[in-house]
């Protein structure tokens, strides 16, 4: 298929359905188009071209006014959700899942970390038990986002404890409205309650809902957490003093008086490093369109973390004495988050949460050190033990 056949495609689908009309119909319609992840299979939403089709048909689709896929704030379910499912899953759950998750019909959480597992996810203990068809699932999971209006999550639980921790896991996709799922917010450091920790008590969830082989689960999350990790990375910008490093520019430009000329090398540092984080970003996105994302993922969220808590402590810098004002200390739980549209203070307290959600600064760099730079890996004293005989 040529880029004007795609776009007559695309034309056909703005005539037939109004991209301002119901949202959920229009991107029903858009689907069964094969127009929602065109790079996908045929019958899930795709028309097995290239990546690199996606954003034609996003330009178009945008420059007529149409939804976003997934409904709002649906980033779990689009950008790591649906990949994995799409890699995952048999004809069957991609016909079952894809569809209702790009309609926004069905808002997607991760229930991957637990209070004792989070650096180390393969050490998770929540247990799934099979049961004829079924699993049945008991554990807790922690700092999940949006659980409390998630109707699916992707679930990460142990199914075998005689064999080594990567070994015994297996990936579920959960119904978060079944029997014996309880959520419970979290408070954190900006007063918010953008998490939750979720309770899991005899929760029935079939084997049809499993993703991979039994005992597969860390092959298919390892392909969730890449995905992950590309895009906390590029949150860094996609234009040129995008993103937090155009907060501070456009301050510096618009309030000299605020200028200390000591701040102004660090400045210029911060914006190199931005813009290359960015192109970074750009040449990774362009590898992305060939193929699933690699560990340089880790990279560069890795380097966006540090970019940010970097950039928000200068932010607080230029601003004095305003600039930890924050006001809102109010218990809510946010659409999620938003660092260019809030005030310096919540910038800088949300920054320090980025070295930690999504991987650890910490592993990703024996990731990186590993997996990229083909270092040798670090001592493992649990790598051939069985779970059951692991001090925990």
């Amino acid at each position: 298929m040529s880029a004007d056949d795609l776009h007559a495609r695309v034309q056909t689908l703005l005539e037939e359905h109004d991209p301002a009309g119901d949202p959920r119909e229009f991107l029903g319609a858009r689907f069964d188009a094969g127009l929602a992840w065109v790079y996908f299979p045929i019958g899930s939403g795709g028309l097995e071209l290239s990546r690199n089709f996606q954003a034609q048909v996003e330009e178009e689709l945008a420059a007529a006014g149409a939804p976003p896929g997934g409904g709002p704030h649906n980033g779990i379910g689009m950008g790591m959700a649906a990949p994995t499912i799409a890699a995952f899953g048999t004809e069957d759950q991609r016909r079952e899942f894809l569809r209702p998750l790009f309609t926004g019909e069905h808002f997607y959480c991760q229930l991957f970390s637990e209070p004792g597992a989070g650096s180390d996810l393969a050490g998770v203990s929540t247990r799934a038990v099979r049961d004829g068809d079924d699993w049945i699932v008991n554990g807790q999971k922690v700092w999940t986002s949006s659980a409390q209006k998630a109707q699916r999550a992707i679930l990460v639980a142990r199914t075998d404890p005689t064999v080594p921790k990567h070994q015994g896991l297996t990936y579920f996709v959960l119904d978060m409205t079944d029997p014996g799922v309880d959520v419970r917010p979290l408070r954190q450091i900006t007063g918010e309650a953008e998490f939750n920790e979720v309770f899991l008590t005899d929760v029935r969830v079939p084997d049809a809902n499993r993703l991979g082989a039994e005992g597969g689960g860390w092959k298919v999350a390892t392909t969730t957490l890449n995905n992950e990790r590309v895009a906390i990375g590029s949150m860094a910008g996609g234009t040129r003093e995008g993103g937090i490093i155009g907060k501070v520019t456009d301050v510096w430009r618009a309030q000299p008086e605020l200028r200390n000329p000591a701040m102004h090398d660090e400045l210029m540092r911060l914006w190199v490093d931005a813009e290359a984080i960015r192109l970074t970003a750009l040449r990774l996105r362009q590898r992305m369109a060939v193929g699933q994302p690699g560990p340089e993922g880790a990279g560069m969220k890795v380097a966006f973390a540090r970019l940010a808590q970097a950039v928000s402590g200068f932010e607080i810098e230029l601003h004095p004495e305003d600039g930890l004002q924050y006001d809102d200390w109010t218990m809510r739980q946010p659409e999620g988050v938003d660092f260019v549209g809030r005030e310096p203070g919540y910038r800088y307290l949300r920054a320090k949460g980025n070295s930690i959600e999504g991987g650890t600064s910490e592993i990703l760099r024996n990731t990186i050190a590993e997996r990229i730079l083909g270092l040798p890996p670090e001592h493992r004293v649990d790598k051939d033990i069985a779970f059951k005989d692991l001090d925990r």
